[in-house]
């Protein structure tokens, strides 16, 4: 009898090592597609297999698939995305070939271009910010000056904060869209930039599986003007009005853009005219161990079983309340030491203490999620109390940066280091 395989599509930092876990755990065995397996470290530290195949190309995912059907029965596919939300558009189409469960690719495929999931909601009534579309700078600044500022740069196709900055002023309006357009931004798309106006308030998540709002988390952002996540709170500290309030704007979202099948995370802002839809991802939030800790409920495992067609389970076996605080740097340079971990992660209420970064290596800022060296996880029955425990578990976690030598200071060094220079013999 052939072995039962889960095939995932490309990987993630957070998620990805949470699926394998869980797929073996359900007595699958896990296989990883993607076009460069070295960036994923997890792979080798859960020694699990990965092949190379270019995972934009659905042709050579389905001969690969094809071929793993040879020696393995595949039971379920599922993917992640880095900065291309895509990729869950491609696992749709090959759910689809394979006649597996998935999700239905065409509705991704809308939801994943932010000017054009904005267009349904509106026309739906859907709450949202004002926004506008542009694709030079011209249409930039004008679309700005029309939704008044501050308003909020983001490439219309992306995900993880990538290429997304508040703009407080035209200068910043400039110099930002120079970023996009000048060529540092790395675009899967062809340029195309939403203009939104920022909507201000309190920023929540709403988490869903199926047509089911399992919670909503309050989420906190690092300084502006970036959008980079610095901390949650799960379940959110809300009224019972608040909470219907954004369960049926999002789950009205949903229904709007054809999804409801599978994980999908929802960003909302509580404004002076209630919550505002910022942004509808078709996919599991990242990280979402706080979940199963407030709850009991692992929504990975679930949410495999419902991608090999088994019966799924959302029942909560506790209520609790959790909270994530993910360490950030402060500079760019390299990396001296970074310890500290293990007595955070002896602290009572700490349930998982986790480093990224390694000492001597270098520290470039990209402002978007790829920024993180780490991150606390904290739980008990009292949110005062999982504040604490995070906050002091948190402060026991240190690190040194040395910043980069300016341009002043390597021309110096070049000097000081060159030999010296020998006067020619005249005699």
């Amino acid at each position: 009898m052939a072995r039962r395989a889960l095939i995932m599509v490309e990987g993630t930092r957070n998620n990805g090592p949470l699926y394998i876990q869980a797929a073996r755990r359900l007595g699958l065995y896990p296989i990883t597609l993607s076009a460069d397996p070295t960036q994923y470290d997890y792979l080798a530290a859960e020694r699990s297999e990965a092949i190379r195949v270019d995972t934009d190309d659905l042709d050579a995912l389905i001969r690969e698939c094809s071929r793993l059907r040879e020696t393995y029965d595949i039971a379920g596919i599922t993917g992640f995305a880095g900065t291309d939300e895509s990729v869950y558009a491609i696992v749709g189409k090959l759910c689809r070939h394979f006649e597996l469960p998935g999700p239905n690719p065409a509705s991704i495929e809308r939801c994943c271009d932010k000017f054009d999931q904005r267009q349904l909601l509106a026309d739906a009534g859907i709450p949202m910010p004002a926004y506008r579309l542009a694709a030079d700078a011209m249409e930039v600044k004008s679309a700005a000056a029309e939704i008044g500022l501050p308003v909020v740069l983001k490439p219309t196709v992306g995900s993880g904060s990538s290429g997304v900055r508040l703009c407080r002023n035209l200068d910043e309006v400039a110099e930002h869209t120079t970023y996009l357009l000048g060529g540092k931004h790395i675009w899967r798309s062809s340029p195309r930039i939403l203009v939104e106006e920022f909507a201000q308030g309190p920023h929540y998540i709403a988490h869903i599986m199926g047509n089911e709002v399992f919670g909503i988390e309050a989420s906190e952002f690092d300084r502006p003007p970036l959008f980079l996540f610095r901390q949650g709170i799960f379940p959110a500290p809300l009224t019972d009005d608040e909470h219907s309030c954004m369960a049926d704007v999002s789950l009205s979202s949903l229904r709007v853009l054809g999804l409801g099948w599978g994980p999908t995370c929802i960003e909302l802002r509580w404004t002076k005219r209630g919550p505002v839809v910022i942004e509808v991802n078709p996919r599991l939030g990242g990280g979402p161990q706080h979940i199963q800790l407030a709850y009991g409920v692992d929504l990975v495992t679930e949410h495999i079983k419902l991608v090999v067609g088994e019966e799924w389970n959302l029942r909560k076996t506790h209520s609790h309340i959790a909270a994530w605080r993910s360490l950030l740097p402060d500079r760019d340079g390299i990396l001296d030491w970074i310890d500290g971990d293990s007595r955070a992660a002896a602290v009572s209420g700490v349930a998982e203490v986790k480093l990224h970064a390694k000492p001597k290596t270098p520290i470039v800022r990209k402002g978007d999620y790829r920024d993180s060296m780490g991150y606390v996880f904290a739980v008990s029955p009292d949110l005062a109390r999982t504040e604490a425990i995070l906050q002091h578990a948190v402060d026991l976690i240190d690190w040194s940066i040395t910043p980069f030598p300016t341009e002043q200071e390597q021309i110096a060094a070049s000097h000081l280091s060159a030999p010296a220079q020998v006067p020619k013999s005249t005699g």
